[in-house]
């Protein structure tokens, strides 16, 4: 390029070399971006679309304690709704309703949260470059040393001292660097939502849930409100033994609920993969760490990733500017992420995978049956991984789910 003359085929502002890159500029990517970039390390994040936080691939749903430990109130701009409770549907129409007395969860409208994570990120040093993707990784003897980025027609070699894949489920770049992030179709789930304007709730501060292999095999129906009028309707099925797809089981359900549906539009249509189960032992390599959904740390029962995916960037930053410091960001330096994150998250997770793992087998009359032996609160700490003791002890009273309790001792 001649001196004087910008080349509009580079990302503006883009450098040769950072310290670390992160791909993906979802909530897991930007909050670890955050944090290394306050401790002074330079920090490039190269997202693929167009837009921050667009298109939506997820049902908005987080609590606000993770938005305090993130440093926000809970009443920023990007939070469309407080939640105080949830209603939950057994397959024979039984409810449970747990009500908190308080606000304990917000929808956020991703569009907006996401970018408020970005414009944090970008205060504390971090720099951010859209339409930009990342095709490969670049090696130095063997070990990372950055990446490939396609800017338009364009591609550019970016140098880093560790790359941070937080792609997202497709985990392509992970792979490259020698961590198979493939699941196991059994342990991806479907999932289909509308964002809906004009429909009908009992009471728009609660999350809904519906569970019934007729209407949501392996999976369940969410509807997650964001204001008295508007919500995320979605469904979240099994990656395997379901006869049709996600989106077809959800029309079925709505058209079945005229007096939730019945005068209400489609705003929005959203979809995708959710990793719900298939943890990785081992996410890290030579100069690279894979955090977030791309590692597949998403809650195995409700599907969410949001906060699992921040505490895992922070939990990730904080090991990262430690190696940087020591100048050492090999394997056995960075595996110490491994030993935090599966300490601090990991065996609680997997706690609640085999929960999902018991749950998915159960037919309609089990679920049923478990809804008559259950109360409020045993239905709040199974779905934290806590008290499966006494789920076993329920399941066992029937002889044909004497197997499926052992998966929980």
């Amino acid at each position: 390029m001649k001196s004087g003359v910008i080349d509009i085929t580079r990302p503006v502002n883009l450098k040769d070399e950072y310290d670390v890159v992160i791909i993906g500029a979802g909530p897991a990517g930007s909050r670890c971006a955050r944090l290394i970039a306050e401790e002074g390390f330079s920090v490039a994040v190269f997202e693929k679309r167009a837009e921050i936080g667009a298109p939506k691939r997820c049902a908005e749903g987080i609590g606000v304690k993770a938005l305090q430990r993130m440093g926000y109130t809970g009443n920023e701009r990007f939070v469309a709704q407080h939640i105080d409770g949830f209603y939950l549907y057994a397959p024979n129409g039984k409810e449970f309703m747990v009500e908190y007395g308080s606000s304990q969860g917000c929808v956020v409208e991703r569009k907006v949260f996401d970018k408020f994570l970005a414009y944090d990120a970008a205060k504390a040093g971090a720099s951010f470059f859209t339409r930009t993707e990342v095709v490969d990784v670049l090696r130095d003897d063997g070990k990372i040393s950055g990446v490939v980025i396609r800017y338009g027609e364009e591609e550019f070699e970016v140098k880093a001292k560790v790359v941070v894949s937080a792609e997202g489920i497709e985990g392509k770049i992970a792979r490259k660097a020698g961590i198979d992030t493939t699941n196991k179709l059994i342990n991806v789930d479907s999932g289909y939502q509308y964002e809906m304007a004009n429909l009908t709730m009992k009471d728009p501060k609660k999350l809904y849930f519906y569970l019934g292999n007729e209407i949501a095999p392996r999976g369940y129906i969410w509807i997650f409100p964001k204001g008295e009028y508007v919500a995320n309707v979605g469904i979240g099925i099994g990656g395997v033994g379901a006869t049709k797809k996600a989106k077809e089981y959800l029309d079925a359900w709505i058209e079945n609920h005229p007096e939730i549906f019945g005068e209400a539009s489609i705003i929005e249509e959203n979809a995708g993969g959710i990793p719900v189960g298939g943890l990785l032992e081992d996410m890290v390599r030579d100069g690279f760490v894979v955090i977030g959904d791309a590692a597949h740390t998403v809650n195995p029962i409700h599907g969410g990733g949001m906060d699992e995916g921040t505490k895992a960037g922070e939990m990730a930053a904080r090991v990262i500017c430690e190696c940087l410091e020591q100048g050492d960001v090999s394997h056995n330096a960075l595996a110490k992420f491994n030993k935090l994150w599966w300490k601090e998250r990991g065996e609680k997770l997997k706690r609640v995978e085999k929960l999902r793992q018991v749950i998915e087998k159960l037919r309609d009359d089990d679920l049923n049956f478990l809804a008559e032996e259950l109360d409020v609160q045993d239905v709040i700490d199974f779905a934290g991984g806590k008290n499966l003791t006494k789920l076993a002890k329920i399941l066992i009273k029937r002889p044909k789910l004497i197997k499926l309790a052992t998966i929980l001792r």
